[in-house]
């Protein structure tokens, strides 16, 4: 299942420095970076259940924001790109 995820964290100070290298790691870690801090995950339901829990245990909920879209399986017709940056599909060859 395809899932959009975006966040907005503090970084007025040290602790919220490090939770947004925290937070931009672990989504690097199972998803693709498609802005600053949006990142599109490809996942098994499973999986994209222990990332979510991760990135929630992660933020600070008075201060971060941290949003989920499913777009499920079909993903493909919901979604549509302009400009630079080409889209990528995650369903076709890596090449590492």
């Amino acid at each position: 299942m395809m899932v959009v995820i975006s966040y907005d964290v503090s970084t007025e100070t040290a602790d919220g420095k490090k939770r947004l290298r925290k937070v931009a790691k672990a989504c690097e870690s199972h998803a693709q970076r498609v802005q600053n801090s949006v990142f599109e995950a490809d996942l098994d339901y499973s999986s994209f259940m222990k990332l979510k829990g991760e990135l929630l245990k992660i933020m600070n909920k008075d201060t971060d924001s941290m949003r989920f879209y499913y777009l499920g399986n079909h993903w493909q017709r919901k979604v549509e790109h302009f400009g630079i940056k080409k889209g990528y599909n995650p369903e076709g060859t890596i090449i590492v």
